[in-house]
């Protein structure tokens, strides 16, 4: 069983702690961080060992993963169809995800 004196020991040092990082937190944050847009570094990061001249000959990768979504959607409408016409034809069995 814990005893009274390490739980206000415990409490003790949390609010300690508590009351000397509240005022270095608050001296840290003087201006609001810009929002970091994920895809936008990654073209960025992607380029940066590139020379200028060929650079725009390279895909970016927010291109290439508009690419792979219209994809995703080309095979969404595929399954529909497929789900429509499979039980009308018999040719391909019902399968369960």
């Amino acid at each position: 069983m814990i005893s009274t004196r390490r739980i206000v020991a415990a409490v003790g040092l949390a609010v300690g702690v508590t009351g000397l990082a509240a005022p270095m937190a608050s001296a840290a944050v003087s201006e609001a961080p810009k929002p970091l847009n994920p895809i936008a570094e990654l073209d960025r990061l992607a380029v940066s060992d590139i020379p200028a001249e060929h650079q725009a000959a390279l895909p970016k990768v927010s291109q290439q993963l508009a690419g792979l979504n219209g994809l995703n959607e080309g095979l969404n409408e595929m399954h529909q169809l497929t789900d429509l016409v499979a039980p009308v034809t018999g040719v391909l069995p019902a399968i369960q995800p």
